[in-house]
């Protein structure tokens, strides 16, 4: 949409450096770059489509810095489930629910500064991390092992570490995703979730938020969700009442607020990723994060010329845009100082496999594998903030500690699709049903491992796992979920049970030690 009249240069400017977009390929595309020249964006977001390796991504965001030195780069690097930077390997760090079961923010804030400067050494300089929602409900599809916890002290403990360790590495956090997703059975990236809570009932999941104000959390993100006791209309990204009235006014964060993908279901399938970007800014938000799915120039115009339309129709203030604006700038200039300042610096080397250790607990009695063990992996699909790229599981490192060691990956063995506009995802029906046959079949003679995720939230992944430990009760069980009711459901039957807290490369790795005998400060639960 071209804009008629000599608009103001600072105006656009301004638009640009509230957009966030991504782009595809491993390097800049030239209409980014040139965009970037002319001064008219200010920040890019990259996921793992852009990165193959840390000298590459280097190089790419050097580029990058050399055309806009008040660039924002940004990423989802949680550790956990959730990698860019390791999107080919699996994490090295475990995630938030690894680390909230350690319960040890020392432990927290060293694998957050780990984190921190692996980001800073090749070029980022915000993370979207870390996840400060309290994970309430055992059924939330999206969050899960990427929270701390149920305990809004223990996530507000863990969340001021986690804040305090990345900054300290010249890369700021962005605590998500408020008021708080916890507590929600929907995935924002479909549709639009709905708390229907109190205030008061609320304002457990506020705890961590205050607690990243307070550790001084450059940035915080919004979330795709419907609140009616504090607006019954808009969802909390475009609500004025949520972001400038409780985040600004009564929590007191004078910071960057950065909405999440403004192209996801709950924003894009209810009122449009422009009116949505439009309507974010004016309550409040600084930055429009839009690089999930909208990654060319014609979506960056689309969003900038909007902005700038709203202005010139009296429906965003000039003054607002530019105050966002001015608070990109601002912690990009606050990065560049202390990454500077930091040259030289780095994380610590096995910090995120010594965490997954000690998060790990087993659950019965753990006796080394005797023979060369057959693996089944339940495969539930990831969740679309995980994506289905990043490698995950036990078989693979238990091979290298037990050579010939072998897998069968079971998915859902009958779907239906689930969504909405254009995201759907599968979903296996609830009367589906494994055939274990020929999976206890190629475990004859042999050790059995069974690897579920989530058990607890797909009835036909617990089926065909009780009916594998019902048929061999020497199995051992790793959960590489939240362990919800996992210890419940198959210590009853005298079956042995891991749990990691996530689906990381080091989870695995830590179960794959302790099930060849290797692992000797694996805690015992209960």
């Amino acid at each position: 949409m071209a804009i008629p009249g000599s608009e103001s240069v600072d105006l656009l400017h301004d638009a640009g450096a509230v957009l966030q977009p991504g782009f595809a390929g491993l390097s800049a595309p030239d209409w980014l770059r040139r965009r970037l020249g002319s001064g008219e964006l200010g920040g890019v977001a990259l996921f793992g489509r852009n990165i193959h390796s840390p000298q590459q991504v280097a190089r790419l965001t050097s580029e990058l810095y050399a055309l806009n030195p008040e660039l924002l780069i940004a990423t989802d690097e949680e550790g956990g489930d959730v990698t860019r930077l390791e999107v080919t390997s699996g994490s090295s760090y475990p995630g938030n629910l690894a680390l909230g079961e350690v319960d040890d923010t020392d432990l927290t804030e060293r694998v957050a500064r780990s984190i921190g400067y692996d980001l800073a050494t090749v070029g980022v300089n915000l993370n979207y991390a870390p996840d400060a929602d309290v994970n309430s409900n055992p059924d939330n599809p999206v969050i899960g092992v990427r929270s701390f916890g149920g305990d809004g002290e223990l996530a507000a403990r863990h969340t001021a570490a986690y804040v305090r360790g990345l900054q300290s590495a010249g890369v700021a956090a962005c605590a998500k995703h408020f008021p708080g997703h916890g507590d929600t059975a929907g995935d924002s990236h479909l549709g639009l979730p709905r708390i229907d809570l109190s205030v008061e009932q609320f304002a457990e999941h506020l705890l961590p938020f205050k607690a990243a104000i307070a550790a001084g959390a450059k940035s915080i993100m919004t979330a795709h969700i419907l609140f009616p006791a504090y607006d019954p209309e808009l969802p909390a990204t475009m609500s004025r009442r949520i972001l400038t009235g409780l985040l600004r006014e009564e929590l007191g964060f004078q910071g960057l607020i950065v909405t999440d993908g403004i192209e996801m279901g709950a924003i894009s399938g209810t009122h449009g990723v422009a009116a949505g970007s439009v309507r974010a800014v004016a309550a409040g938000a600084d930055t429009i994060c839009v690089g999930g799915g909208l990654q060319d120039e014609a979506a960056f115009l689309y969003l900038r010329d909007a902005l700038v339309w709203a202005v010139r129709e009296g429906r965003l203030s000039a003054e607002r845009l530019h105050e966002a604006a001015a608070r990109n700038r601002a912690v990009a200039r606050w990065s560049a100082a202390v990454r500077q300042a930091r040259i030289g610096g780095h994380g610590e080397v096995g910090i995120g496999l010594t965490a997954a250790r000690r998060a790990l607990r087993i659950h019965g009695e753990l006796r080394p594998l005797q023979g060369v063990p057959h693996v089944v992996e339940f495969s539930p699909g990831a969740n679309i903030a995980v994506g289905e790229e990043t490698p995950w599981g036990v078989a693979a490192p238990l091979a290298e500690l037990v050579p010939g060691t072998t897998l069968t990956r079971v998915g859902a063995p009958a779907t239906r699709m689930e969504g909405s506009g254009l995201l759907h995802v599968p979903v296996a029906a609830d009367g589906a049903e494994v055939d274990t046959a020929p999976l206890l079949g190629a475990a004859v003679g042999r050790p059995l491992v069974v690897v579920v995720r989530d058990v607890h939230r797909h009835p036909w992944m617990r089926r065909a796992a009780l009916a594998l430990t019902g048929a061999r009760p020497d199995a051992v069980v790793v959960e590489l979920g939240t362990a919800h009711g996992v210890a419940e459901v198959f210590g009853d039957r005298g079956v042995t049970v891991l749990a990691t807290r996530g689906g990381s490369r080091v989870c695995g790795i830590a179960a794959a030690e302790a099930l060849a005998g290797l692992a000797v400060a694996a805690a015992k639960a209960g």
